[in-house]
Parts: structure tokens; C-alpha cells; sequence
């Protein structure tokens, strides 16, 4: 077998296996976006526009990921949030419904070109006066912030989650959720890993950790890409 046959017979074996590990159909999904809460027209807009402009659109949080992250907020009503993993500003924006009326959320991103792309959206969504735009490096960002954060929600680079987490965990209070996005990794995490696969070997070792950590209790939800809801203890 010539070393391209083999190549495509482990991405057809691998697609294969993903597929095969999916917990609800397409159908099944367009069935809850159809009986949830549609989006509003703002981030529909924001929606399009990412896919048709912007490289990776599947790193949109999008309707029911959306919804989700906004409930949770409104739930937790908080006075501070942090988002790691700006993007194009959807989740931003899901994040900030349920913020005291003086409340605030900063979003940081290392991708200084989504900037013009993104800040029009937080004025069309009416949050400009709560969010905070931080561009650069959030290793660099995080430990300036002098402030208690009762949401974070981690959606960067996958090799620093554990060190996001190490630096936020101290900078909330008692009873604070951390939410994870793509703890699963497309079902990576439960497959034998590539010696060069370092964003599959950072989210075990991340999962595995937070498993173990006494300050924390979690739980993996297997949704979309898999969310790890996090509470401090």
C-alpha cells in the first residue's frame, strides 16, 4: 500500500469513527434550533457574514451553543465575565444578556485582524458600553485584570486551557462557572493520539486535571463539541 492510500484510508477510517460516535443526527439538531428560541436578527447577520468572510466559521458558537451560553448567563446574572476566544463576537454576545446593569465583559483575542470585523456587531447588539476588547496574549492579559469573575468561558488555543484555568481559578468567587468548549475534540480525546497531535494530548491532560482538582467540581456535557461546565468550590 503506497504511503497516500494509506493516508486516505486513516482520514476515511477516522471520519468513519467520528461519525459513528455522534449522539444526535442533523436532523435531530435542526429539530431543537426549530423549537428553541431563534436567534435574534443581529446575530443571525453575524451568523452569515462569518461564513461567508471569515476562515474557520465552524469556530462560531452558533444557535443552540448560543442559547445556551446566554441562558446560563441569565442564570447566573453576573457582574463580571471573561470570555478567552474572541472569534468574531457571537458568543461575546450571547455572554452579555444576562450582565448586571454596570457589569461588564472582556473578551480577549490574539487575532488582531477580526477586530473591524468584529466591534461593529457589539454596537448593532448594543453591549459596545459593557465589553471590553482585549487584543493580544491572554497568558499576558489575564493576570493584569483586577477584578472577580463570576463567568469564564475558554474557547482559544486548547494547549493553554489548563494554564487559563490555573490563572482565572484565583480570580473568582465561591461558587463561579467555568465553561470549557471543545473538551471532546471531535472524539479525539477518547482515540488512540497522533505523537504530534498536541491540542488532543492538552485536552486530556486539561479533562483529566480538572477531574481531579479539589477546588472544582465539573461535568462534560457531550454537546456539539463537548462543554465542561466547571463550579468552584
Amino acid at each position: 500500500m503506497t504511503e497516500r492510500k494509506a493516508k486516505l484510508k486513516v482520514q476515511k477510517e477516522t471520519r468513519f469513527n467520528l461519525k459513528a460516535m455522534s449522539i444526535y443526527s442533523e436532523e435531530i439538531e435542526k429539530y431543537c434550533e426549530v423549537n428553541s428560541t431563534s436567534e435574534s436578527e443581529v446575530k443571525k447577520m453575524l451568523s452569515r457574514e462569518t461564513k461567508a468572510k471569515i476562515l474557520g466559521p465552524r469556530m462560531l458558537s452558533g444557535h443552540l451553543q448560543g442559547n445556551l451560553l446566554e441562558m446560563i448567563s441569565c442564570m447566573i446574572k453576573p457582574n463580571y465575565v471573561l470570555e478567552i476566544g474572541t472569534y468574531t463576537g457571537y458568543s461575546a454576545i450571547c455572554l452579555s444578556k444576562g450582565l448586571q446593569i454596570n457589569g461588564k465583559l472582556i473578551t480577549i483575542d490574539i487575532n488582531e485582524e477580526l477586530e473591524d470585523f468584529t466591534r461593529p456587531y457589539f454596537e448593532k447588539a448594543n453591549i459596545e458600553d459593557q465589553i471590553e476588547y482585549r487584543i493580544g496574549n491572554a497568558l499576558d492579559i489575564i493576570p493584569t485584570l483586577d477584578c472577580l469573575f463570576d463567568l469564564v468561558f475558554l474557547d482559544a488555543d486548547k494547549e493553554n486551557y489548563w494554564n487559563y484555568f490555573e490563572l482565572v481559578i484565583d480570580k473568582m468567587p465561591k461558587g463561579g462557572f467555568i465553561i470549557a468548549d471543545n473538551v471532546l475534540w471531535s472524539g479525539k480525546v477518547i482515540q488512540e493520539v497522533h505523537p504530534n497531535d498536541k491540542d488532543t494530548k492538552a485536552l486530556i491532560k486539561f479533562n483529566k486535571k480538572i477531574a481531579e482538582d479539589s477546588r472544582v467540581e465539573v461535568v462534560i456535557l457531550p454537546f456539539r463539541d463537548g462543554l465542561s461546565f466547571i463550579r468552584k468550590l
